[in-house]
């Protein structure tokens, strides 16, 4: 049974900082692709970030240049550094992990900005 658990949200204040993680484990098979998604209140799930097996990043236009993705593949673990936050940034923050084909989604975090 694959499990994906997020950790390190919170409350900050507009301009600061907060990093979080998402650990996968249970799976037998290699993690393709992880992926940060947020969801505030009135709006679509958005992916924010994306990583793939090899590196390779994505990013969503409003977070280009203030959050960093970066994942750990010996410890199935991905990361979110987000820097600069905005009170636009203020949602419930998801983590999936992708295994041949399947994506395998965390309980979400969330992150609060005050202005």
């Amino acid at each position: 049974q694959v499990q994906v658990v997020e950790s390190g949200g919170g409350l900050v204040q507009a301009g600061g900082s907060l990093r979080l993680s998402c650990a996968a484990s249970g799976s037998s098979s290699s993690i393709n692709a992880m992926n940060w998604y947020r969801q505030s209140p009135g709006k679509q799930r958005e992916s924010v970030a994306t990583i793939n097996s090899g590196g390779r990043t994505n990013y969503v236009g409003s977070v280009k240049g203030r959050f960093t993705i970066s994942r750990d593949n010996a410890k199935n673990t991905v990361y979110l550094q987000m820097n600069s936050l905005k009170p636009e940034d203020t949602a419930v923050y998801y983590c999936a992990a992708w295994i041949s084909g399947r994506g395998y989604w965390g309980q979400g975090t969330q992150v609060t900005v005050s202005s």
